[in-house]
């Protein structure tokens, strides 16, 4: 069958569509038949995917960073016919600035690689999230996460994964904090909180790993809530952000880390909230997650 290459061009500061011509000839070297459709404004991937699912395209293949990743399964999703209906075939071509769910799933980040990967049409059952009705591949945030997001997005003369790290230097020297509600499956908490951060996936921001035990493959949401009160102390647990295992943040005192199916979580001010990267809304109180077990046809090794 014909597969749907849905390429966004602004990725990675438009290095996407630099890379394209790379792309193409990966594609065309791994004997994959195609076609292009090629994002135009904001979300437009989304409507791209949809339309594509509805023509009958497999697979579909998002051609960008994690944020396309994640309009693309949005779009996946308006297609079917109801939330419990598997999606894809889906695949990817990483062409974005961190690739974290390509790095958290041990897919080749190499071209030539991706398009093996596709025309090999081999797939496997992955979860995706979801919050408030919206679904995210990776992972969604609240809290000092996604405002170091809306930070590093005004950021325009640092490239790469410098950037981020800038971005939450700056972030964690604004010092948010919020009050918040939590529950989940056996647990509640109330009181103050830094973030809240919900992973599909391990990985984020390309160095951070901000749910160090999520698997996109175990059914739960895996999740992380808590706060550092002095700027000195969030700069301390900075660092430790950056290590998946032994010596991970969520071993630190007043950070905890949970794994579950649905999280509901009510803040007395409102946050900014992403999903994959991506800012759904600046200013949010109430959200409800939910994990979708196996859902995501995604094609891998």
């Amino acid at each position: 069958m014909t597969a749907k290459i849905i390429l966004n061009p602004y990725s990675n500061r438009w290095n996407a569509k630099k890379r394209w011509p790379e792309a193409e000839a990966a594609l065309k070297a791994a004997a994959v038949d195609f076609e292009l459709a090629v994002s135009e404004h904001p979300h437009h991937t989304i409507e791209l995917a949809e339309q594509a699912a509805r023509q009958g395209f497999s697979p579909i293949i998002a051609a960008g960073g994690d944020g396309t990743i994640g309009e693309v399964v949005n779009g996946l999703a308006r297609a079917a016919k109801d939330d419990q209906a598997l999606l894809g075939p889906f695949g990817i071509l990483p062409l974005g600035s961190a690739n974290d769910l390509v790095d958290n799933l041990a897919l080749p980040k190499d071209l030539m690689g991706a398009a093996r990967v596709i025309a090999a049409g081999k797939t496997r059952p992955m979860d995706i999230g979801s919050v408030n009705g919206l679904y995210f591949a990776n992972n969604s945030a609240i809290g000092l996460e996604p405002y170091i997001t809306l930070v590093q997005q005004r950021i325009t003369w640092i490239k790469g994964m410098l950037r981020y790290l800038v971005a939450a230097v700056s972030g964690i020297m604004d010092k948010p904090l919020w009050s918040a509600e939590i529950d989940w499956e056996g647990g509640h908490y109330q009181g103050a909180m830094l973030l809240v951060t919900v992973g599909n996936g391990a990985r984020t921001g390309g160095v951070f790993y901000m749910a160090p035990h999520a698997d996109p493959f175990d059914g739960k949401l895996t999740f992380v809530y808590g706060l550092r009160r002095t700027r000195l102390k969030m700069f301390a647990v900075l660092p430790k952000t950056m290590k998946r295992d032994a010596g991970s943040y969520v071993e630190t005192v007043d950070i905890h880390e949970e794994h579950s199916t649905w999280i509901k979580i009510h803040v007395d001010t409102p946050t900014p909230a992403h999903i994959d990267g991506e800012i759904f809304s600046e200013a949010i109180q109430d959200l409800e997650y939910r994990i979708h077990p196996g859902r995501l046809q995604i094609l891998l090794p």
